[in-house]
């Protein structure tokens, strides 16, 4: 129990030895020391799954949740240990930035463990995100290769139309010629003649001209068919793209965890309490430094402070005394400099 006791005071940082002359200030030493060495060790919990998440290595999160968990120990630690006890308006002026960092800290420190607390909630409401994220992604998809399909299609039908329209031509001019033949149609005279063999002729020059049409066209209709084909399977790849993608990094938890309280009060709420029970932790050590009364052990750290304090004067005014003497010899001008620029030093201190 002793070692126990002795290192609860090393985590709350004051003076063993003058701790061992005020045992009545051992209990609240041992008290903040203890708050300050679970704080360290939720840090470090809270850390490690953080990490987790982000390289997903329980070597990685281990090591680097340790080493978040000594620094926030040691931040708490140097909080509580450098709080005096003077005048209960100084003592509260002094706490205002500390009160502050402990503050930041607690929240730091709670984020993962809301995480890690609603994991079941957060992994449905990943699901639902997910399903949302991909319908809207291949929702762009779709339209994106829509728009170059509907490109390419027209193009398409535009070539196939030419071919059409030149072979409807064609098929006219045929007919013109054959009423004109059997004595249908044109100068209705049954026998052909001149007119017979110009219309005849105006036929063939538009099979000509479909001819060489369809030849000009069925390449570029071939390479626009294979366009086509090539957009539906780079739509298919991206569309599987997105069916293979998975979210459960930390942003994405924590956008969930905030999808999920402003749906819910009743996580909202517990996320608020979890919040305020580590400030609660984080800044018990200082309110209790700012409520407690000054005991034994502040006393005694005030003596041992004040005597270094007052050493040091000592040890200037001794320095100062010796630059005086040594500046006896000097020219009175000189000498009268020396002595007020040294006398106004020690005014400053």
């Amino acid at each position: 129990m002793e070692k126990l006791q002795r290192f609860f005071w090393y985590c709350s940082g004051a003076n063993t030895e003058l701790l061992n002359q005020c045992p009545t200030d051992s209990s609240k030493y041992v008290g903040i020391g203890a708050t300050i060495l679970f704080t360290g060790l939720f840090a470090a919990l809270s850390a490690a799954y953080a990490f987790f998440t982000v390289f997903d290595s329980y070597l990685i999160a281990s090591i680097l949740g340790l080493v978040w968990g000594l620094m926030i120990f040691n931040l708490d630690r140097f909080i509580v240990t450098s709080m005096r006890k003077t005048t209960k308006k100084e003592e509260f002026v002094m706490a205002i930035p500390r009160l502050i960092l402990a503050i930041l800290i607690s929240i730091v420190i709670a984020k993962p463990l809301e995480l890690k607390i609603f994991e079941k909630e957060i992994n449905s409401e990943l699901s639902v995100m997910q399903d949302e994220m991909k319908a809207t992604q291949k929702e762009n998809i779709f339209e994106e290769y829509a728009q170059q399909k509907s490109t390419v299609d027209q193009e398409l039908t535009d070539l196939k139309s030419e071919i059409k329209a030149k072979g409807q031509e064609r098929n006219e001019l045929r007919d013109i010629a054959r009423k004109e033949a059997d004595g249908t149609g044109g100068t209705m005279k049954r026998n052909p003649g001149p007119i017979y063999q110009i219309k005849k002729a105006n036929a063939d020059q538009v099979e000509k001209e479909l001819q060489e049409l369809i030849q000009q066209n069925n390449p570029i209709i071939a390479n626009k068919i294979s366009q086509l084909r090539q957009l539906d399977s780079l739509q298919t790849a991206a569309l599987l793209a997105v069916d293979s993608k998975d979210i459960g990094g930390p942003a994405a938890r924590l956008e969930a965890l905030d999808r999920l309280a402003t749906k819910s009060s009743a996580i909202w709420w517990a996320n608020a309490f979890i919040v305020l029970l580590f400030i609660v932790i984080e800044t018990s050590p200082i309110f209790v430094k700012l409520i407690s009364k000054k005991g034994p052990y502040d006393h005694l750290l005030f003596h041992e402070e004040y005597k270094f304090e007052t050493g040091a004067y000592k040890n200037r005014a001794f320095i100062h005394d010796e630059l005086k003497k040594q500046s006896a010899s000097l020219a009175h001008k000189e000498k009268e400099f020396v002595t007020n620029r040294l006398d106004v030093d020690l005014d400053k201190a």
